[in-house]
């Protein structure tokens, strides 16, 4: 089915009631009407979440009512990308306005070095990874940092995985820091539910829910700071592994699922891999619809509070859905592969935007964008000064949420010299319009797509568009020669093996 035909008629599904449509009108949202205060911002960031996990991107199986309503009330975008297909880089690229292969955070904090993957499953691949910096340096002006200078109130809640301690939220702008630490997921304890066993989060009641907890801590800081412009991070934890939901939620989904109709095979290939192609899995299904209620949480208290007027809200993910490893909880169709994958269901996000008095309710932008260019937007949107120095690979979305802009050609890149633990392999990519090129750097092949016309990435148009493939291999291979990337090295435990250009 068409890419565009699948988003639009799940995002019909959720606007179409008067009771959404009205709310938006009485509250102000895309009508031009003065915020009463310089803006505040609130930031949910969900880990894992995939393109097509919500129903305003077209999901049937999952239910995300209060997403669904916040995409009702301000701006879906359809081409948003995460700036790396792994977790820690992406979460750097919005820190810092940098793409992660500047700053050398090239794969999530934890992965193997090129001198430890002898104790991972790719030990005999024909690559060693590049080596990555496992922290954002203290260096680094945050997006944080630049919105207290200027004087915000910050907040962080969830998982940060941006270093270790030292490096924590706490050390990079944000004045309050709960459950913000090393840890890419909810290790310790119950795990998703208390107690956490998590350094920077007390413990709550024996089996409270860790996303619940996290809205909980993030209304009363809002609550707190209601009379001060404020940046409220949200980082969940969700929808990362471990696969855990409530039970309540898993067995409701498990009866959703054996009343589900199936239209074609539950399984296919992506590489080795096998890959989901059907959403019907129960605890993954719980774990969305529990993070979407804490979204709920926190959007009710802006309106309880008489403060949505005057917030601005963010929603992304930070990778792609995980469809090929790890459980394979989710679906990414129409795109292909998912999570540590260059193809789109790796690196294509949902993203939401509701600027109350700018963003008109229900409104879709079809430009593509990027994780880095949320730092000089907020800047934009608080009305303080640009700081291009750092925000170097960003461009403020103002603009487009406005109505008013077009990227004209901009190109957008990937550099991921690492073996992703879901079957990705080390490689590159741009996108300059329609075109996307991927570079293989295990054998130097390259693939090309016209993203318009196949989504799906299923027809490979490298050898028959040799100029475009050419052009937009110059392109990628002058970006990494500009921004000094780190490349992979042959492995010496493999003969004849060559790493990239």
């Amino acid at each position: 089915m068409n890419g565009s035909v699948l988003n639009r008629r799940g995002f019909l599904r959720a606007v179409a009631t008067t009771t959404v449509l009205g709310f938006c009108a009485r509250a102000g949202f895309g009508r031009q009407e003065t915020p009463r205060r310089k803006p505040s911002f609130v930031f949910f960031l969900v880990d894992d979440l995939g393109w097509k996990d919500l129903g305003c991107y077209g999901s049937t199986f999952y239910e995300t009512p209060h997403i669904d309503r916040l995409a009702a009330q301000g701006m879906r975008f359809t081409n948003a990308y995460a700036a790396c297909p792994v977790c820690s880089p992406t979460r750097a690229s919005i820190m810092t306005g940098k793409y992660p292969a500047r700053l050398r955070t090239t794969d999530w904090f934890g992965a193997p070095q090129p001198d430890t993957v002898d104790k991972h499953p790719t030990k005999d691949k024909p690559l060693l990874p590049a080596r990555y910096e496992n922290r954002v340096p203290l260096e680094e002006v945050t997006v944080a940092e630049a919105l207290k200078e200027g004087g915000y109130a910050t907040f962080f809640a969830g998982k940060w995985h941006l270093g270790p301690e030292g490096f924590w939220p706490e050390d990079q702008g944000f004045e309050i820091n709960k459950g913000g630490g090393e840890r890419g997921g909810p290790y310790g304890g119950k795990r998703y539910f208390s107690p956490y066993g998590n350094p920077r989060l007390p413990d709550g009641p024996d089996g409270e829910h860790l996303p619940d907890r996290l809205a909980t801590e993030t209304c009363r800081f809002i609550e707190a700071n209601k009379d001060q412009p404020f940046l409220a991070y949200l980082s969940f934890y969700s929808v990362h592994m471990p696969l855990m939901a409530r039970e309540d939620l898993k067995a409701k989904y498990e009866e959703k699922a054996r009343q589900a109709k199936r239209d074609g095979p539950a399984w296919g290939e992506e590489g080795d891999r096998k890959v989901r192609l059907v959403q019907d899995h129960a605890v993954y299904a719980g774990m969305v619809e529990a993070m979407d209620q804490a979204v709920g949480k926190v959007l009710d208290a802006l309106d309880r509070l008489d403060m949505a007027r005057d917030t601005i809200v963010f929603f992304m993910s930070d990778n792609g859905g995980l469809s090929t490893s790890e459980g394979h909880p989710t679906c990414n169709l129409p795109l292909r592969a998912g999570k540590g994958w260059l193809y789109e269901g790796g690196i294509r996000e949902p993203m939401i935007v509701r600027w109350p008095g700018v963003t008109r309710a229900g409104s879709t932008c079809e430009e593509p964008v990027i994780s880095t260019d949320f730092y000089p937007t907020m800047l934009e949107m608080a009305g303080l000064p640009l700081r291009p120095e750092q925000h170097l690979d960003g461009r403020s979305m103002a603009a487009l949420l406005r109505q008013q802009g077009k990227q004209d050609g901009r190109a957008f890149f990937w550099h991921y010299p690492h073996y992703g633990n879901q079957g990705g392999t080390p490689g590159g990519a741009v996108r300059v319009g329609d075109y996307k090129l991927i570079e293989f750097y295990e054998d130097n092949r390259v693939e090309l797509y016209n993203l318009r016309a196949d989504l799906g990435e299923q027809n490979d148009l490298a050898a028959k568009m040799l100029d475009k493939a050419a052009e937009l291999r110059r392109m990628l291979h002058q970006w990494r020669s500009d921004v000094g990337v780190r490349m992979p090295t042959p492995n010496p435990n493999r003969k004849g093996a060559t790493a990239g250009r």
